[in-house]
């Protein structure tokens, strides 16, 4: 797969394209136990979404993955939740299954830096895991139907290039390397991640250009979504645009301000050029005025659920269609007009 610029992150011709989850009562009369204070778990060295939106710094360089080039203030220690008791990186939603250098241990996770193979790794896993338990802190996987709610499989640095991808092969997300190594920005690891959602939801799904930039859009979108959510619960300092996708990643191949792709953007239907990322930001920037007009939780249920009904070469229309009547079937008239309207400012037909 050829780099590009800016560089699309990608699910390839082979492939498809929240906090705690509540825990079910071990029997009717013993109530669940209470979930492990976050310090009493498996901690680990990440980054809080990406050193570029922690600090506001549009200079900063990859350096060759030099640790002295990201300052210490960009990192965090952080819960890593959900693992099994192989002292690997191996849990109930993610599963880190071969990597560039040797396995990260969980008892040395707090020590590494990006200098280090085994920080990716770390990355990974934890993020992987938090867009899971933000889906299920939606109500996905418990009152509304899972939402690739299994153990995610995860390659680290397995594409030479500089991409990375979703494969419907073995369903596993593979994040390359090159400029900055992908997995080390949140907004990368869960744009792949979205297209495993999909995938999930719909088998094959993204046979069709239209499909194609749905599947991109969802991606980017989820991504500044479970960012901006970790952010606030964990209290991390932002200091770029919420709207921009993958400020660190993009600093080799975009001008300051640094992004992938923005979910802010003006473009209508009539602006398709058929190429799936930059027709991905028309139904990127309708999802967005729907988190704005309904608020991020009702927003992302209902863009979440509508996916459900999508088919795998969905168009434009049709998605919008579906996405409308799940927000009237969900919360009524008012929200399916919000909805509606976000539609129409896309100039999307049929709606």
């Amino acid at each position: 797969m050829s780099r590009r610029s800016p560089r699309g992150l990608t699910a390839a011709a082979t492939a498809a394209a929240a906090l705690l989850a509540l825990a079910a009562p071990a029997s009717a009369s013993a109530p669940a136990p209470a979930p492990a204070p976050a310090a009493a778990l498996p901690q680990g060295s990440i980054f809080m979404v990406n050193p570029v939106q922690s600090s506001g710094d549009q200079t900063l360089l990859d350096a060759k993955d030099s640790a002295g080039a990201v300052p210490a203030s960009a990192y965090t220690t952080a819960a890593l939740r959900n693992l099994d008791a192989g002292g690997g990186l191996s849990g109930k939603w993610a599963y880190v299954k071969s990597e560039t250098g040797a396995p990260a241990a969980v008892a040395d996770a707090t020590r590494y830096n990006r200098a280090d193979d085994q920080f990716e790794q770390v990355m990974a896993y934890f993020w992987v895991n938090e867009a899971q338990e933000y889906l299920q802190g939606l109500g996905f996987g418990t009152e509304l139907p899972g939402a690739n709610d299994r153990v995610q499989p995860v390659r680290i640095n397995q594409y030479g290039a500089d991409n990375s991808f979703f494969t419907d092969k073995k369903a596993e997300i593979r994040f390359g390397k090159g400029g900055v190594d992908d997995a080390e920005d949140a907004e990368v690891i869960v744009h792949e991640y979205g297209h495993a959602v999909h995938h999930a939801q719909v088998p094959g799904f993204g046979t069709s250009p239209e499909a194609g930039a749905i599947g991109e859009a969802f991606g980017d979108y989820l991504a500044v979504e479970v960012g901006a959510h970790a952010g606030a619960v964990y209290g991390w300092p932002r200091k770029a645009d919420l709207a921009c996708v993958a400020d660190w990643d993009s600093i080799s191949y975009s001008d300051a301000p640094h992004c992938l792709r923005r979910i802010d953007g003006n473009k209508v239907y009539a602006d398709r050029v058929g190429e799936v990322h930059a027709d991905g930001e028309i139904w990127s920037r309708a999802l967005f005025d729907i988190r704005g007009a309904l608020g991020a939780r009702t927003a992302d249920r209902i863009i979440v659920n509508a996916q459900f009904g999508f088919a795998p070469d969905t168009s434009f229309e049709a998605a919008a269609r579906t996405t409308i009547a799940t927000a009237q079937r969900m919360y009524g008239t008012s929200a399916a007009n919000a909805v509606r309207a976000a539609f129409k400012a896309r100039q999307i037909p049929g709606v």
